[in-house]
């Protein structure tokens, strides 16, 4: 199974499929952002023209999952990460950050990301993948 597991980097054609999982990944966290569709193409095509780089997983020739991120002065920040639900619990998001980690990221000392407190899957997930907790952002509605 390892060799069916290929990845790519994307480009401006593959914006509209990553705008569609960014959804996903929003509404799987339980995230506040509200963009829509439109709002999310427009932001991905604006982070790969600029400062970040996006990689497409695909098994069996379709596309499955991604990462966006981007290389900052002291450690490789990971914004996104999504492996769709049909192929999650199947290894792939390990092998997916196993592969980053050994050839895009290779002279990366640090790697940092973000999650949600209550995505506590995610929380599992990442902790399983070797990251540990590091701080705690804190926010309160202002209204």
């Amino acid at each position: 199974m390892a060799e069916e597991l290929k990845f790519r980097f994307a480009t401006e054609s593959d914006v509209p499929w990553l705008a569609k999982m960014n959804q996903e990944l929003i509404l799987d966290e339980g995230h506040h952002n509200k963009m829509t569709l439109p709002e999310l193409e427009q932001r991905i095509s604006d982070f790969l023209k600029n400062e970040y780089d996006a990689v497409i997983a695909s098994f069996r020739q379709n596309d499955i999952g991604y990462a966006l991120y981007k290389q900052d002065p002291d450690w490789l920040y990971l914004r996104q990460i999504f492996v769709i639900k049909s192929m999650r619990r199947k290894g792939f998001g390990r092998r997916f950050i196993e592969w980053l980690k050994n050839n895009p990221w290779s002279d990366c000392k640090r790697i940092r990301t973000d999650v949600l407190v209550d995505n506590i899957v995610g929380i599992d997930f990442w902790k399983a993948a070797g990251f540990k907790e590091y701080c705690i952002t804190m926010e309160m509605e202002n209204q």
